[in-house]
Parts: structure tokens; C-alpha cells; sequence
């Protein structure tokens, strides 16, 4: 793909475990569908990770695909502050491996971005956006979680939960992100403590469509409830004191219009 600009503008941060055969798929549809100078930052946690092999083979095609290894110890929220450490983009993309419809709305994010958001929030559950396959159980109680969240904590943010998220690379450390390494509760609480620091918020929906090779990671563990819980009592009560429903600038996809 030819860049239209040659600076990199968006660093796109993937936390991995073992997503070769995913990242195949992935690194190839982002080539072709992003349309700013950009930059892809592969984050593994362990040396034997299948991941590897397949980046390193896909170097030779793609000059800004890297890979960083995960040292502050395993799990995503480690794997991103590890990720936005290396990046060099103005702004961060964060997306999970086996996401691959989230893709096409990227250039939207980033759009919003431009106009002068500081955290953009892609959503499955408003604005026509949706969430297709994964365990059954866990999309369900993630729609219900997210739905009774954004009532209780009158929270700005339809779909705080999901990891598909860009926000100003310069102003990450500020939110001080500190979820335990289990799934992807980092995800919640940084949209919740972007709110309580006031930054300017966007939404974008996408089409979340989990996973084509492999067995899920995110189905629904019990391990995982304990922290979710804490941030998600943590927003609601919290959130009521900052402003509550901000306004949060909207931007379709044409893809997905009526």
C-alpha cells in the first residue's frame, strides 16, 4: 500500500498469545485499509510464542512491522504500556489479534482524532454496530454489563469494555492505568478514567467479529469477575462527580450507514 503520508502518524500496539495464524489475516487487511502513514507493534510476552515466525516472515513485505517483547511481566495491560512505550505515531491504536472486522473502522477513529479527541472508543452495541460469534454466554453477559454500566454511571462511553481504542500517545501515562493482568480490564479502566480526567471523547461502531483461527482467549472466566467488578463499582461511583453524559462526538462508517 502507498502511504499518503510518509510521517507515522498512527501506531497500531497488538498484544499477542500465540496469534499466528490470526495475525496473517490482520497485518495484511490493516495495509490495505488504513490510510495513514502507520506503524505495527506486535507485543509478546514469551520467546516461544508462534506469533513470532509469522511477523519476522512478514517483515520482509512490511518495513514499519516490529515486534517488542513484553518485559514488566505478562498480560495486555502490560503488553500496551509496553506497546506505547516503543510507539513513535502521534496516536495509539489498540486492537486484539483475532478482531478483525474492528479494522474497517479505523479510519474513522483516527478521523475523530483529527478533530481534536483525545480518546476514541470503538462500540458494538450502539450506532449500528455490532458484535458477531465468540462464546454465546460471554456475548451476552458482555451486551448486559455494558448496557446496566452505561446506566448506573451515566458513563459517556456505550462500550467501555471493548480493547478497540485509539487515544493520544502523549497523554497515556497521565490516566495511570493499573488493572491486574487479567483479560482485558485494563480496556475498562482506561475508558473510565479518561472520563474522570476530562478528555474529549469519540465513537465509532464497528463490526466485532471474534476470531478465525484458533480457540477464543475472552470467553467468560470466573477468575476475571472480581476485576471486572472493581472497575466497573469503581466508574459507578465515580463518574456521577465528573459531568456525567458528555457530549461524544459520533462518526459512522459508510460501510455501515442505512
Amino acid at each position: 500500500m502507498q502511504k499518503k503520508q510518509s510521517k507515522i502518524k498512527l501506531s497500531i500496539v497488538i498484544p499477542v498469545l500465540n496469534e499466528g495464524e490470526n495475525l496473517k489475516a490482520l497485518i495484511q487487511i490493516l495495509k490495505s485499509v488504513v490510510d495513514y502513514g502507520n506503524e505495527i507493534v506486535v507485543v509478546y510476552d514469551f520467546d516461544g510464542d508462534n506469533s513470532i515466525p509469522v511477523v519476522k516472515n512478514l517483515q520482509k513485505n512490511y518495513p514499519n512491522l516490529r515486534l517488542v517483547h513484553n518485559n514488566l511481566g505478562r498480560g495486555v495491560i502490560n503488553a500496551i504500556k509496553c506497546g506505547v512505550k516503543s510507539a513513535v505515531g502521534k496516536y495509539v491504536l489498540v486492537i486484539a489479534a483475532d478482531d478483525i472486522g474492528s479494522l474497517l473502522s479505523i479510519n474513522d477513529m483516527v478521523f475523530l482524532m483529527d478533530q481534536g479527541c483525545e480518546l476514541v472508543n470503538a462500540t458494538r452495541y450502539a450506532y449500528n454496530g455490532k458484535h458477531i460469534g465468540g462464546v454465546f454466554v460471554s456475548s451476552v453477559i458482555s451486551r448486559m454489563a455494558n448496557n446496566l454500566f452505561y446506566i448506573l454511571s451515566g458513563s459517556s462511553l456505550t462500550d467501555p469494555t471493548l480493547g478497540v481504542k485509539i487515544f493520544n500517545r502523549s497523554q497515556f501515562n497521565e490516566l495511570n492505568l493499573e488493572s491486574r493482568p487479567i483479560g482485558w480490564a485494563v480496556s475498562f479502566e482506561l475508558a473510565i478514567k479518561a472520563q474522570i480526567a476530562n478528555w474529549k471523547l469519540g465513537e465509532v461502531p464497528v463490526v466485532s467479529l471474534n476470531r478465525i483461527y484458533g480457540k477464543s482467549k475472552s470467553s467468560f472466566k470466573l477468575k476475571w469477575l472480581g476485576e471486572y467488578l472493581k472497575w466497573f463499582w469503581f466508574g459507578v461511583k465515580m463518574l456521577p462527580f465528573f459531568k456525567g453524559k458528555r457530549k461524544v462526538l459520533v462518526k459512522i462508517p459508510e460501510i455501515m450507514k442505512k
